[in-house]
């Protein structure tokens, strides 16, 4: 590979990287191609990609990024999985592909800057995606008005059942 190639990579993962809000970096050692198609086909999903990287590319191309702070965690076999919209969904994947796996590993990860350990990436992807938080939220929400309609209606009930038992009585 020549300078120019190495340096097209570097580009290629510094971009993708800077758009990414979690970067996971994983130990994949002694997986077969067909594992790791499974995988990148898990992530993309997700709403993200997975690279196997030179370890000094992807230093350097982390570099200069928010995720710079796992840089030191590129030796022997790894690779990155990046997440761009939804960080939960790609620790998610991350962490169900790893289970399933016993050649696979997570080493660490970068959300938004702030280093993760194998333990943070595993809480994370246990966490409600974007969309079930959106959810719980709205139904929260809802659910103050739709009480206080419910109370409206249960305060003004006795005073009219009091009202037609009165006009019941009256034409009898």
């Amino acid at each position: 590979m020549n300078k120019s190639e190495k340096a097209a990579i570097i580009e290629q993962v510094r971009a993708k990287a800077a758009d990414a809000s979690i970067v996971v970096v994983t130990d994949f050692k002694g997986m077969s191609v067909e594992e790791l198609t499974a995988l990148r086909v898990k992530i993309r999903q997700a709403g993200g990609e997975y690279y196997v990287v030179k370890n000094t590319l992807a230093r350097i191309a982390l570099s200069d990024t928010t995720h710079a702070v796992i840089s030191e965690n590129f030796k022997e076999n790894c690779a990155i999985a990046l997440g761009f919209s939804d960080p939960v969904a790609v620790a998610k994947a991350v962490s169900d592909f790893a289970k399933d796996s016993k050649l696979f590993a997570i080493r660490c990860g970068s959300l938004e800057g702030k280093a993760l350990s194998q333990a943070d990436v595993d809480a994370l992807a246990k966490m409600p995606s974007k969309e079930q938080l959106i959810a719980q939220a709205l139904g929260t929400m809802n659910q103050v008005p739709t009480g206080l309609v419910s109370l409206m209606a249960n305060m003004v009930r006795p005073l009219l059942y009091a009202l037609k038992d009165l006009e019941s009585k009256k034409a009898a």
